[in-house]
């Protein structure tokens, strides 16, 4: 039987009843199996097919799973005793792939998959089912949330938050595509996308209720940031107008998208000396 085949399995078992205390050995060890095939790079919880990225239902099923039939635990990090059902990601994989995470808080659960000549900077978090690229950056205080997809040779700068998105399991997660910078402070919520070698301003939340004005293609998005883009937030007239509260009209933030010139790529251009 194939991992997808047994997750599906266990998964309508789980609506069946199965509960926690039902489980076995070796229903631990299909779970440790597709676990391992996470960080392995082996399954994504989603993928990109004819240009749009769509979730892997049965991936995100299997993450559920893994909660949902078993029992939390006293675990040790460091001197901190902590409880959950999963142990921390073993990262001993991390040294032969070229991929440095410093100490003192730099956190990676299990069923995480970090790629090659990465670097992860502490304080940073990255949650089950995450997928972070070869060459990427995730610089401190950053959090990579559960099945969010980082593409390769991306900048998370510093206080940087990526949202999560387990459930439903038929929404695609937040997705940042190859090439990316994301400027400190941004946040990507909501399965949003944000399209290969955008450069992002600092502090820009990126999620699907907040318009995008596309000055390249004249047009307002939602839910997406299209490809080789620079792109900040403004603020525009809201439809609530003028109000006794707020005389001269109320404003709503948004997000303003334009060329890439190419003096805005000395900045990315710098971070090939930490990989050097």
């Amino acid at each position: 039987m194939s991992l997808q085949a047994t997750i599906e399995t266990l998964w309508q078992r789980k609506q069946d009843g199965l509960t926690a205390a039902d489980v076995g050995a070796d229903e631990l060890a299909e779970l440790d199996a597709f676990l391992e095939a996470l960080e392995a790079g082996e399954i994504r919880a989603a993928e990109k097919r004819d240009g749009s990225w769509e979730a892997n239902e049965w991936v995100k099923q299997g993450i559920l799973l893994n909660f949902g039939l078993r029992n939390t635990e006293p675990r040790t990090y460091g001197d901190v005793t902590y409880h959950d059902v999963l142990p921390l990601r073993d990262t001993s994989d991390l040294m032969e792939k070229g991929t440095r995470n410093t100490p003192d808080g730099t956190v990676i659960r299990r069923g995480a998959y970090v790629g090659s000549n990465a670097i992860l900077m502490s304080p940073a978090y990255v949650n089950i089912g995450a997928h972070v690229g070869d060459g990427t950056l995730v610089d401190s205080c950053d959090t990579v949330g559960s099945c969010a997809q980082i593409g390769d040779n991306v900048k998370l700068g510093a206080n940087t938050l990526i949202g999560g998105v387990l459930e439903p399991v038929e929404s695609a997660p937040v997705i940042v595509e190859d090439g990316v910078s994301l400027g400190a402070g941004c946040r990507v919520t909501s399965g949003f996308v944000v399209g290969e070698n955008s450069i992002v301003g600092e502090n820009t939340l990126l999620t699907p209720r907040i318009p995008v004005y596309d000055l390249v293609e004249e047009e307002v998005i939602y839910g997406e940031l299209p490809a080789n883009r620079r792109a900040f937030t403004r603020f525009v007239e809201s439809s609530i107008g003028d109000h006794d509260l707020f005389s001269g009209g109320a404003y709503k933030p948004a997000v303003v998208a334009t060329d890439i010139e190419a003096t805005t790529l000395e900045a990315t251009a710098r971070e090939e000396a930490l990989r050097e």
